[in-house]
This record gives C-alpha cells, sequence and structure tokens, in this order.
C-alpha cells in the first residue's frame, strides 16, 4: 500500500479559490474521477475529482478554506500498483490555507460571483462598525461575500464579523445594509455602503395556498450576482437587425453531406462566429474593455468568443479561443466538445476564462429576438434568435428567403447608436457572404 497526495491543481493567475463542498471523509472508498471537493474561483465552480482509487486516511481541507496550488486535498492510501513513480519520499507539511487579501482597487477581468453558500448561524444582533479610530484590520471574508459586498458598495472595514475567528458573512454585510437604510443618511451626505433600493421583504405567500420553496441551483447563485451587477452599472442599449441566411443555409447543409462519414456537423452558429470575428477587426471598439477609474478603453486584438450554452444545471459560457486563427472544420469540432463538456459538466476553469465578445443563441429554441444582457467587463453581446421565411421582393415578385434575426447589447458608455447600427449591418453582410470575412 501507498499514501499519495491529492493537490489543488494549477489554475494558472487566478488569485483566490475557495473550498465550498468537502464530497469525502476519512474512510471513505473513491474510485478514479470521483469527485473530492467544489472549488470556486472568481469564475466558476468546479469539482475536482481523484486521480487514483483507494481509500480517504486524512481530509485536509474544510468547508470556507481560501487555498492555493499544490496545496494538500487529501491523503489517498493506493494499491503499490496504482501509484505513479514517487519523486518525493516524504509529503511535505500541509500548508496553512492563505488568509484573503483585500479586493484589489481595479476592475478584475471578471468579477467573482456567488457560490453556493453554506447555512451560518445568524449574529444574534446587528454588527456594530469599528470605532474610527480602530487601526487598519486583517479582513477576513470568502471571495464571494467580498464579490457581495462590492455588489453594495459596502467597506467591509466597516463591517463587524460574526462567524468563526472573525470571519465576515454574508449575513454581516446584509445586517450592515439594513441598518444604514434604517437609520438614514447624515444631512446631506449619502449613506455609505447603501443602494437607493433594497430588497423588499416577501410576504407569507403559503396563506394563499399551496407553494414549494427549491433552492436555486449552483450555477445560478454564482451567476445571478454577476448578471445582476452588470445591469445595474452598464447603461444597456439593444439594437434589433437581421440577415438573409438563405445562401449561408445551402451551403452549411452541403456542408453536412460532405463530411458525414466524420461525424462533424456545422451549425450556423459556427458561421455566424466567423462572421463576428470578422466584424470585430471591422470595429475593435466592440472588442474592447472600459476602465471607468481611469477613463480608458482597453483594445483587445485577440478573438476569444464565449458561447452560451444551455446545460441541464443552467447556462454556462465557454470560451473558444483564438477564433480568428481557426478555420470553420476547426471551430465546429471546438465547439461540439465545449458543448458536450458543458452539459456534462466538465469544464475546466480555463474553459471559461478570457472571452472578448459573447454570442447567445436561442435559435434552437424560439423567439423572435430578445435583448441580452452585456457579461461586464465586455462592451456588447451577441443575440441570435430562431431564423424564419420572408417573403422579399427582388424588383419583379415576392420570393422566400431566410431570415436570421438578431440583437446587439452594448454598453452605451463606450458604444454610441451610429456605431453599433454600422456594426450590425457589417455584421449582417458578413453573414449572407461569408467571403467577406476572408478580406
Amino acid at each position: 500500500m501507498a499514501i499519495q497526495q491529492v493537490t489543488i491543481p494549477d489554475f494558472g493567475d487566478v488569485q483566490e479559490i475557495t473550498v465550498v463542498d468537502i464530497y469525502v471523509k476519512a474512510g471513505d472508498t473513491v474510485e478514479v474521477e470521483d469527485p473530492l471537493v467544489a472549488l470556486e474561483s472568481e469564475k466558476a465552480v468546479m469539482d475536482i475529482p481523484s486521480p487514483f482509487s483507494g481509500t480517504i486516511t486524512e481530509v485536509k481541507l474544510q468547508e470556507g478554506d481560501t487555498v492555493s496550488n499544490d496545496d494538500i486535498i487529501v491523503l489517498l492510501e493506493t494499491a503499490e500498483g496504482d501509484a505513479p513513480p514517487a519523486e518525493k519520499e516524504e509529503p511535505p507539511p500541509t500548508p496553512a490555507p492563505a488568509a484573503p487579501q483585500p479586493a484589489a482597487p481595479k476592475q478584475p477581468e471578471a468579477t467573482a460571483p456567488e457560490p453556493v453558500e453554506k447555512s451560518a448561524p445568524a449574529p444574534s444582533e446587528e454588527p456594530a462598525a469599528p470605532p474610527d479610530d480602530e487601526p487598519h484590520r486583517e479582513l477576513h471574508a470568502s471571495p464571494s461575500v467580498r464579490s457581495y459586498a462590492r455588489e453594495l458598495s459596502v467597506d467591509l472595514e466597516l463591517v463587524g464579523a460574526s462567524g468563526p475567528k472573525g470571519r465576515i458573512l454574508k449575513e454581516d454585510v446584509q445586517n450592515f445594509v439594513k441598518q444604514r437604510v434604517q437609520s438614514g443618511p447624515a444631512a446631506g451626505q449619502p449613506a455609505a455602503g447603501a443602494l437607493p433600493v433594497a430588497d423588499a421583504p416577501l410576504e407569507d405567500f403559503s396563506k394563499y395556498g399551496q407553494i414549494e420553496e427549491q433552492e436555486l441551483g449552483r450555477i445560478q447563485k454564482i451567476s445571478g450576482p454577476h448578471l445582476h451587477r452588470s445591469w445595474i452599472t452598464i447603461p444597456h442599449v439593444t439594437h434589433f437587425d437581421e440577415a438573409d441566411i438563405t445562401e449561408l443555409e445551402k451551403f452549411r447543409k452541403q456542408m453536412n453531406q460532405e463530411v458525414q462519414k466524420d461525424d462533424l456537423k456545422f451549425s450556423p452558429l459556427v458561421f455566424v462566429i466567423k462572421a463576428v470575428v470578422a466584424t470585430l477587426k471591422e470595429y475593435p471598439l466592440f472588442n474592447s474593455s472600459l476602465d471607468p477609474a481611469n477613463s480608458k478603453v482597453i483594445y483587445k486584438y485577440y478573438y476569444h468568443t464565449g458561447i452560451a450554452v444551455d446545460t441541464p444545471n443552467g447556462l454556462v459560457v465557454p470560451v473558444v479561443k483564438d477564433a480568428d486563427r481557426k478555420g470553420i472544420r476547426d471551430i465546429a469540432g471546438e465547439l461540439a466538445s465545449l458543448s458536450s463538456a458543458a452539459r456534462e459538466g466538465k469544464l475546466t476553469i480555463g474553459d471559461l476564462q478570457g472571452a472578448t465578445f459573447t454570442i447567445s443563441s436561442l435559435g434552437g429554441i424560439g423567439g423572435i429576438g430578445f435583448t441580452p444582457i452585456v457579461n461586464g467587463p465586455q462592451v456588447a453581446i451577441l443575440g441570435l434568435s430562431r431564423s424564419y421565411m420572408k417573403p422579399v421582393w427582388n424588383g419583379q415578385d415576392f420570393e422566400p428567403r431566410l431570415t436570421l434575426p438578431f440583437s446587439l447589447s452594448y454598453d452605451h458608455r463606450v458604444i454610441d447608436g451610429a456605431e453599433a447600427a454600422r456594426f450590425c449591418r457589417s455584421l449582417g453582410s458578413n453573414i449572407e457572404d461569408l467571403r467577406r470575412a476572408l478580406l
């Protein structure tokens, strides 16, 4: 028998990783690919599978711990034949969980989403703010609590902590905001850390009839605060347009007939991605991010396309990297692979990072138009609706043409209406004739 260390994988430049669920305990038997823990980063929550089969001898982490690359998750007893060649004779000591660092003032690439929260005891009384002469204190709060505080513009230095070992809980932030809302602002001063409108308390719906309560899914809990933040901080405008895809659809069907033996299918989205990249190169402002703190626009000269994918657990957005450098066949294969991994819950954090522009397609479901929410810090998002047959006058007669409705939501701080209209007309032309994308 051999004792193996299972460690946190390398997540690159992700700064904060928090343990949100632990699935095993000492004495449990696991197989290869069985989930051990769930980790939350700034981008997503993902399960860490076991690389070996064997028996758990010790769990080194606790829920709420902040960890980093190579921290030990569990010690696992395996059969000698299952163990890989050992590079170290003795396991290193377990590193202590790193204390969370205060949130950086610079706007990150994507704000930290809210994870699945474990129930915590509510404080017995409203936490009191520390006295003004108290020195700067070390803050203990999970990334999700920090994100929630940023969403409400709450300074965590002013929030009392009721959690174990001085940890600030979400309930502490909520109580702080309630206290400020109830007390009101000082004369001539805004209420620090309080939103103009607080969530209204719900009434007891059960007095009207039968009800049922269900927890939000994990993805909804993560994406919800980010979407809400984007909606209230980005001035949205949506432009609607359409493209004639009659010839494109003929070409797509021809391509699918030619690759039947390869088991590769070309969806309309594959061709739209190429058209979008060509349009972004023509209008680089739509492939940028706003830095409001420094009054700058950051242009990006790489083209990573986020694709919203509907899964049984909710909407996720994997990213097709470097779409400008890939052909139609490569994009089709990668899109199929990412969609399959998304539905099976096997996306990695890297699969979800780096998008510069997002496409949300409801064409396979229905609808004639919708207003997608910009996925900040991106400045625009494209929505695709269901194509339909439309009579078009050709100069002599009406003829049926297959038409694709689409909508572009954009950040009006960066993009004005005229530029959005020009972008959509160019995009429509590129979709109608993909040869333009080669220019």
